[in-house]
Formats: C-alpha cells, structure tokens, sequence
C-alpha cells in the first residue's frame, strides 16, 4: 500500500492519551527485540521473530534506517521501523503496538504520526512515496488503519501456501 503525497494522509482522531515517539538506535538492540516478539508473536507473523539483538543491531546500522519506540504515560506501547530509500521512497519496514494496547484508540493516532515522520525523513531531497508491505497474517485491524489513513492499494500478491511455487 502506499501514498504518493502527505495530503492523502487522513489523520485519526486524538488518542486516548498522548502518544510520544522517541528515536532509538541500536544501543536499544535488545528492547527493540523483546518489543518485536510481543508485538508480532500474537499474531504468528512477522519475519523477525528469530532475530538477536545484534541482528536488530545490524538493521539499525544500515544508512537510512531508523526507530522509533511510542510511549503513552512513559510505557513502551509498540515499535516502528522506517526505512529512507535512495529513490526518495519511505518504507514504513516495521509497525505495531503491544497487544495490551490493541482496541483502545490508539493504532490511527499512532498510525498517523508515523506517516508523519516518514513524509519528514529527508532532508535532502522531497520524499516522494511512503509505502507499507501488509498481509492476511497481520492483525485483522491493519489493513483498515492503512486504508483510513489514505494508503491505498499498489500490488498484491496471493498468499503462498507449502508446497506452492
């Protein structure tokens, strides 16, 4: 899914407390990891399960990439993981809550504050397109949260199932 322009961004309404994001690096390895598993192991998804914390590490050490750890009431919330092409593209890699904080009010306003920060990433050049790879296997409320914020549609591709090619 993607937008090709931050005036397709269809903010949410206010969450129920305030949301704030703190960028993180990699001396964070570690939280990053734990937090990824909460977020993801729920739901069976997510190709980094397995990671270490020098994997985490590794990713946050690869020019363009950065993190962000959202807190409410000085809680660690979820993660998010953007990712600066040089094409001028955002990459929304990474991008979840802890399921505690699932069906409160919070994943739009997160949502659109990471929409946000990705239409912000560049300072040398205009960002041209931030986009986000989803499946079936995130949580049934992500697709929604994309497409109301204004993300739509530009490839899909059918589930691969064992033994498929």
């Amino acid at each position: 899914m993607e937008m090709t322009e931050l005036g397709q961004l269809r903010p949410s309404r206010p969450s129920p407390e305030p949301i704030e994001l703190e960028e993180v690096g990699p001396s964070v390895a570690e939280a990053l990891r734990s937090i990824y598993v909460r977020v993801w192991e729920p739901v069976a998804s997510g190709g980094r399960i397995e990671w270490s914390a020098g994997d985490w590490e590794t990713e946050l050490l690869r020019p363009g990439v950065k993190a962000w750890l959202p807190r409410v009431g000085g809680e660690t919330v979820g993660l998010v993981e953007l990712e600066l092409e040089p094409t001028g593209d955002v990459g929304i890699v990474v991008f979840g809550l802890v399921p505690e904080f699932i069906g409160r009010g919070f994943g739009g306003a997160f949502l659109t504050a990471t929409v946000q920060l990705a239409w912000n990433m560049s300072s040398e050049r205009p960002v041209r397109r931030v986009w986000v790879q989803t499946s079936s296997g995130d949580h049934p409320n992500a697709i929604a949260n994309y497409k109301s914020r204004g993300f739509v549609v530009f490839q899909t591709e059918p589930k691969q199932t064992h033994g498929s090619r």
